[in-house]
């Protein structure tokens, strides 16, 4: 047995509670791992909510990418027990323990806090799969990301510079405006003041590719501020699911307008991105050309504080629940 972050019912913050549940058995090819850490996730949100249900065979705990020490590998595994590793989690997040398909692991340098690993895998494997293979961003374009002070804003708005591309940013106050600055946003813009953002977006040159988690109510200026056969990539649904399309502008500008998860692909499509993510992304974050992005951390029973967090827009980059005993390296 272990404990674990458990729901009564899809609801709110008071439906979850610190409770016993069975400690999850690994398959063939997955790693049993004690959690050290855990990065928290709009998913997690969704999910608690009763709009997200984990994918078959998903373990029902909420919770998307862990850092933790291996309990259990297999005999021919790169990993042995005892082992520093970090990694995304189709769900179980939230617990003591978790299973973490070994494909997926990444090993945690030395040099790494247990809370700088578990903010990675979900932020930056979300940032590469939309911003290179589904966005297909390339050296000298134009980049809008919206909710760039998020965990992925902040990623993809790094992941852009990284590429050669110029970031522009929407974010919802000041020192989350100067934060996008700081992650390397060229342009950056208050959606509260400037909701009609289209206009400036052309001023600035219009754009490439747009990721957006907001959905619906941003669609209208998303379509206008795309450019010649520009991308619009739909992560999220924070404003919305229903929209009118101006199918004139998607046809004239012969755009294309793509929805895109990262949680139901395959292990085939999650591999490649957990590869770049160790062999591009971190080696860039330990020489100091990519940051790190964690806001604050909560203690794992005050797992309701900072879903309370989040859901308030107060973060800026990632929130990562720790567990006890925490380890400094």
């Amino acid at each position: 047995m272990m404990q674990a972050i458990l729901q009564s019912a899809p609801g709110g913050v008071e439906t979850l509670y610190l409770g016993e549940a069975e400690r999850p058995s690994r398959r063939e090819g997955q790693l049993l791992v004690q959690v050290m850490a855990a990065g928290v996730n709009r998913a997690d949100i969704v999910q608690r909510e009763g709009h997200y249900p984990p994918p078959p065979g998903a373990s029902p705990v909420l919770g998307l990418e862990i850092a933790g020490m291996v309990v259990e590998a297999d005999a021919d595994s790169r990993f042995q027990a005892g082992d520093a590793v970090f990694g995304l989690v189709a769900g179980g997040a939230y617990a003591e323990y978790a299973v973490l398909d070994e494909v997926l692991a990444i090993a945690k340098p030395d040099a790494m806090s247990w809370v700088e690993a578990a903010s990675l895998p979900e932020a930056w494997m979300t940032a590469w799969l939309n911003l290179v293979l589904v966005g297909r961003v390339k050296a000298g374009d134009q980049v809008l990301v919206h909710a760039g002070a998020s965990g992925v804003g902040a990623c993809a708005i790094q992941l852009a510079g990284l590429l050669g591309a110029q970031a522009f940013a929407s974010a919802g106050s000041e020192d989350k405006l100067q934060f996008c600055r700081e992650m390397g946003a060229s342009q950056v813009f208050n959606y509260k003041t400037t909701p009609a953002f289209a206009r400036q977006i052309k001023e600035w040159g219009g754009v490439d590719m747009i990721l957006d988690p907001v959905g619906a109510s941003y669609l209208a200026e998303n379509i206008a501020s795309l450019k010649q056969d520009g991308r619009l990539v739909n992560i999220g649904l924070m404003g919305g699911g229903k929209a009118e399309l101006n199918l004139g502008l998607v046809l004239m500008k012969r755009l294309s307008i793509i929805g895109s998860t990262l949680r139901s692909q395959p292990l085939a499509v999650k591999a490649p991105l957990a590869q770049a993510l160790a062999d591009t992304i971190l080696p860039a974050i330990l020489g100091g050309t990519l940051k790190t992005t964690v806001d604050s951390c909560f203690p794992w029973q005050q797992l309701a504080d900072a879903h309370a967090y989040m859901e308030a827009n107060a973060n800026l980059g990632k929130i990562v629940l720790t567990f006890f005993p925490v380890m400094t390296a």
